[in-house]
C-alpha cells in the first residue's frame, strides 16, 4: 500500500519581479513500512516539496495523496501524518511528557481517555515512564527527541516526516533514535527522512531520492544506488609479508602488490586464485571497493 504519493509537483515564487522555480517536477511514493531518504543540497527545493506534501502550501501543479486522501482538499488526510522536526519544535518545554502527549493527542482528534492511554503506552515503549511528570526542559536532549517521536506517533499516523532526527545528539542518543526509526518502520508506518547526515540516511533508508534544482535526479533502492557507484577492485591484506614463492605466483596472475602484503585485484575470478595462493596465511581483511552515500551524493549534485 502506498501511504504517500506525490506526482508532478511544481511551485514557483516571485522574487524581485522574477519568477523562481523552487520545485519543477517532483514525483515520489512511499509504501507502508518503508523509509525513504529525501536528500538535497540547500536551495534544491527539498523544504518546499515537503511543505506541499504536508499540506502547508498549495502546489501550482501536481498533487499529493496521504493514505489516498488529498491534504489540500481534505484536512482529514492530515490525521494520518506525524512529524518530528529538528530542534524538538513539536513539544512544549514547560509541560511534562505526559501533558504533551495528552495535549497533542486531543489536538489530533483523540478523546482525552484515548490520548492518555496512547501516551502512557508510548512513554513505556520509549523508556520515558519514570520521566512522565518531569518538565521537558529538564530532560536530556536524547529524552526530548524520544518524546518528540512519541508526540508524533500518539495518534498512530500512517506517515511520519523526520527532519534531521539525530542532529545535535550524542552517540548514545543517536543510536537510540536509529533504533526508534527502525521500530516505527517495522510497525508499518511509512517514513520520509530528511537529513544532512548521510551516513544515517544510508543506514536507515530503504530507498534514496535526491533532489537538485527542483527536480529528482535519482531515485533508487539504497543498496542498488551504492552498488551502481561502487568499483570492482578487491583488496586483500595479509598479516605478514609474502614469501618469495607466493610473490612469484601472484606476479604471474598479474595482480598489483604493495609492500609485499597488500594485493589489489581487478577481476572477481582472480580473487579465488589469489586466495588459493595465499592459503593458509592469516588474512587481515578482504574488501571490495565501495562508495558510501556521501561520495555518491557529492558526485551527483556536482
Amino acid at each position: 500500500m502506498k501511504v504517500l504519493e506525490t506526482y508532478n509537483l511544481k511551485k514557483t515564487y516571485r522574487k524581485n519581479k522574477q519568477v523562481v522555480e523552487a520545485v519543477k517536477d517532483v514525483s515520489l511514493s512511499i509504501a507502508a513500512g518503508e523509509v525513504l531518504a529525501f536528500l538535497g543540497p540547500n536551495g534544491a527545493g527539498k523544504t518546499t516539496s515537503i511543505k506541499m506534501m504536508a499540506g502547508l502550501i498549495q502546489p501550482d501543479v501536481g498533487g499529493v495523496r496521504i493514505a489516498g486522501k488529498n491534504p489540500h482538499r481534505n484536512s482529514a488526510a492530515l490525521q494520518n501524518l506525524g512529524a518530528v522536526l529538528e530542534g524538538n519544535r513539536n513539544v512544549y518545554w514547560r509541560l511534562t511528557p505526559q501533558e504533551n502527549l495528552e495535549y497533542f493527542g486531543v489536538l489530533k482528534g483523540l478523546s482525552h481517555q484515548k490520548a492518555r492511554k496512547s501516551g502512557m503506552a508510548l512513554l513505556e515503549r520509549f523508556g520515558l515512564q519514570d520521566k512522565r511528570k518531569t518538565r521537558v526542559q529538564n530532560l536530556s536532549r536524547g529524552m526530548q527527541q524520544k518524546l518528540a517521536f512519541a508526540v508524533a506517533l500518539v495518534h498512530q499516523p500512517q506517515l511520519l516526516l523526520l527532519d534531521e532526527p539525530t542532529l545535535g545528539l550524542d552517540v548514545e542518543a543517536t543510536e537510540d533514535v536509529k533504533v526508534l526509526v527502525k521500530e516505527v518502520a517495522a510497525s508499518g508506518c511509512a517514513i520520509l527522512l530528511t537529513t544532512h547526515q548521510l551516513g544515517i540516511a544510508e543506514e536507515l533508508a530503504d530507498r534514496v531520492a535526491i533532489i537538485q534544482k527542483g527536480t529528482i535526479i535519482t531515485e533508487l533502492p539504497t543498496v542498488e544506488l551504492v552498488q551502481k557507484f561502487s568499483g570492482t577492485t578487491y583488496t586483500i591484506e595479509i598479516e605478514s609479508k609474502l614469501d618469495e614463492v607466493r610473490l612469484e605466483k601472484l606476479e604471474r596472475i598479474n595482480v598489483k602488490i604493495e609492500n609485499n602484503k597488500i594485493i589489489y585485484i581487478d577481476e572477481i575470478n582472480l580473487v579465488y586464485k589469489v586466495l588459493e595462493v595465499l592459503k593458509p596465511l592469516p588474512l587481515q581483511f578482504v574488501q571490495k571497493e565501495q562508495s558510501d552515500l556521501t561520495q555518491i551524493f557529492l558526485k551527483l549534485i556536482r
